[in-house]
């Protein structure tokens, strides 16, 4: 059970790192546009020299931006809860932490899919039709693998959770 809480732990707590750094950075896309390379990120866009923060208030950025704080906020509870499930802390007796980890960090990669989903789809169907030299970039990449990290985070939490309640469900009968 501890192994796979401890693998669960170790792929949130880097799943969360690549979350923070995906967020924050600028470079979901990159393009060229009159001989510049430019490059943008969830909240500013960079051209050669300096980078300026969004003013408009587009919808899928808002969505995404949306989207990616609050899977950061769920694997970082789910962290804290899976932590506090580890080393069997007494706290919040009445329901199981494991559980609960397991069921936060799948809420993460929801709350990331959707994230990851709603730039892909939009940003395809603006930009490929209208310019040809563009591409993702590594921050768009990390929110990806992310993605993959949180749903393994829970996968191994939900086995954990079951290797706990199988014994206690056998014993019952």
């Amino acid at each position: 059970m501890y192994s796979f809480m401890g693998g669960g732990l170790f792929c949130a707590g880097v799943g969360n790192i690549l979350l923070i750094i995906s967020t924050t950075t600028d470079y979901w896309m990159q393009y060229r546009q009159s001989n510049n390379y430019m490059h943008q990120g969830l909240w500013r866009y960079c051209v050669p020299g300096k980078c300026m923060t969004h003013t408009d208030s587009i919808a899928y950025w808002d969505a995404t931006r949306a989207f990616m704080i609050l899977s950061l906020l769920a694997c970082f509870i789910g962290i804290v809860i899976g932590v506090m499930a580890f080393i069997r802390s007494s706290s919040f007796s009445g329901f199981d932490k494991t559980f609960a980890a397991g069921i936060l960090f799948f809420i993460s990669c929801f709350f990331v899919l959707m994230a990851m989903a709603v730039y892909t789809g939009v940003t395809v169907n603006y930009y490929g039709k209208r310019y040809g030299n563009w591409r993702f970039s590594w921050s768009y990449i990390m929110g990806w693998v992310a993605v993959v990290l949180t749903f393994f985070s829970g996968i191994f939490y939900m086995c954990a959770y079951r290797m706990h309640e199988c014994p206690r469900n056998s014993n019952s009968r």
